[in-house]
């Protein structure tokens, strides 16, 4: 038996704005695009970064408190140049997270509010 890992898929109020983001953010080129699901296949063929549109998507809250809607996941992306790959997420439309809980990683929001953390060694 074979179970291979094909894709993380973010929901989104809109699939392709949310992966035009990322398409900027980790230059990698569209698989498959259609109006409510967009694929962005890895350059080094791993699994591959998807988005489908759900209209009811609530925007999670990190970190989360009592009541809040958590975040169900994260990405983690390596970055050899924190400050440039910051400046890069940031002129996409990303936005900085105040809560910064280490050194050496900053975690950051997407368009939709998916967190997402650039680390380096």
């Amino acid at each position: 038996m074979k179970l291979q890992l094909s894709a993380t898929v973010l929901d989104s109020p809109d699939a392709r704005e949310l992966a035009d983001f990322y398409q900027q953010l980790l230059g990698w080129e569209a698989k498959s695009d259609d109006d409510d699901w967009v694929m962005l296949k890895a350059p080094d063929g791993g699994a591959a970064l998807s988005f489908q549109t759900e209209p009811r998507y609530v925007r999670p809250v990190w970190p989360a408190g009592d009541g809040d809607h958590p975040m169900m996941m994260h990405l983690d992306i390596y970055v050899d140049d924190l400050d440039a790959a910051g400046a890069h997420a940031l002129a996409l439309g990303a936005e900085l997270a105040e809560f910064q809980p280490q050194e050496g990683v900053r975690v950051y929001f997407d368009p939709a509010g998916h967190p997402f953390c650039l680390f380096r060694d």
